[in-house]
């Protein structure tokens, strides 16, 4: 078989294509046929074909046999588990984060930066979500938009000014729940508060119903590395914001710091 030609950077062109057909797909755009898949990745329908049947051929896309249209298959999943397992934060946090929900009965996540979406590296669900029939269809590989979740706005709000920036000219602040800040400037006040108090909340701009507090938590050059949350549904606890904040800030930055702690991070010598 004949070696891939470099493109002028130096880099395979072929991998470059086959890795941009398959980040193509997203939660929003689950299943793709050839065309659009063409038309995404600036390539014609023969070329495109031929990349699709060897992604096929590899397990890394399925092809529904009706519609003719991909989905991701199991090798990208495979893939996908194995990076998020391979973090050593994932290790250190778990059990702190299973404490966390145990102490105080509520869904305990951890999230990290992915572009303008916050990739959720751990989660452990509450027996009371269980018992009061919520599922928010959230686990471990699970994407949400960064600015209308309190996770994203930590980690928003630890974003170079320069990087920053350049992810808010690329999202769409659209409306997902009854108080989704919908304006640029709204936004970045609330990333200022959160870089001043080291705590965001979500006061239901994901979903209604939906509340969440999250904090970061920092690796030994106290740069941060990703961010934890405690979410709690109105269903289950319908009181005010700040008495929620109230109850359980203590416990989250705790938690948050006993990781941080881990991953080598000590306050007294910030650097």
């Amino acid at each position: 078989m004949a070696t891939p030609e470099p493109n002028p950077r130096g880099q395979s062109q072929s991998l470059e294509r086959g890795l941009a057909i398959l980040a193509s797909f997203g939660e929003n755009r689950p299943v793709l046929g050839a065309v659009e898949l063409a038309r995404a990745v600036g390539l014609n329908k023969s070329t495109t074909h031929r990349y699709l049947s060897t992604l096929t051929n590899l397990g890394y896309l399925q092809q529904d046999p009706c519609t003719r249209k991909y989905r991701l298959g199991p090798r990208v999943v495979d893939l996908g588990f194995a990076a998020i397992n391979s973090m050593e934060i994932t290790r250190v946090a778990a059990p702190h984060l299973q404490a966390l929900s145990d102490e105080t009965g509520y869904a305990v996540s951890m999230a990290v930066l992915d572009g303008t979406e916050i990739l959720y590296i751990q989660r452990c669900r509450s027996a009371r979500e269980d018992r009061f029939g919520i599922d928010l269809n959230l686990h471990v590989g699970s994407r949400l938009p960064v600015y209308c979740t309190a996770m994203g706005k930590v980690l928003l709000a630890h974003t170079d000014g320069d990087q920053l920036r350049v992810l808010l000219d690329r999202i769409d602040l659209a409306r997902r729940g009854p108080k989704t800040l919908t304006a640029r400037e709204a936004l970045l006040a609330a990333l200022n508060r959160v870089r001043q108090t080291g705590l965001a909340v979500n006061d239901e701009e994901l979903a209604p119903g939906l509340r969440s507090l999250a904090v970061p938590v920092r690796d030994g050059f106290g740069d941060v590395i990703a961010a934890v949350n405690i979410a709690v549904h109105l269903s289950i606890w319908h009181a005010s914001m700040d008495s929620i904040v109230r109850r359980l800030e203590t416990s989250l930055r705790r938690t948050a710091g006993e990781i941080s702690h881990r991953m080598g991070y000590s306050a007294s010598e910030r650097r």
